[in-house]
């Protein structure tokens, strides 16, 4: 890390451990299935979380992301959850 860079840094919605931004996910809401920002430009309120299938399975599994992005109802996760799949993949 160059010296007085400052890193920005999130918390996971499941596990809530603080981590650098480049080592987490930003998840948004869109047209109702959670998809993945990667260049974190998509607009509307986003949720961090860690790469892992145990980070996804206990978000999904205890309500994290309604809760994290602020709206009513169960989202689509299956675009979230192929795109881990590839990431785990490669």
């Amino acid at each position: 890390m160059e010296a007085g860079k400052i890193v920005a840094v999130r918390t996971c919605v499941a596990c809530r451990l603080r981590a650098p931004r480049t080592e987490l996910l930003r998840v948004v809401l869109r047209e109702g299935r959670l998809e993945v920002d990667d260049r974190g430009v998509l607009p509307g309120r986003g949720a961090w979380v860690h790469p892992t299938r145990e980070c996804l399975d206990r978000a999904v599994t205890r309500g994290m992301f309604p809760r994290a992005l602020r709206v009513s109802g169960k989202p689509d996760t299956s675009p979230l959850e192929n795109r881990l799949k590839t990431l785990m993949d490669n």
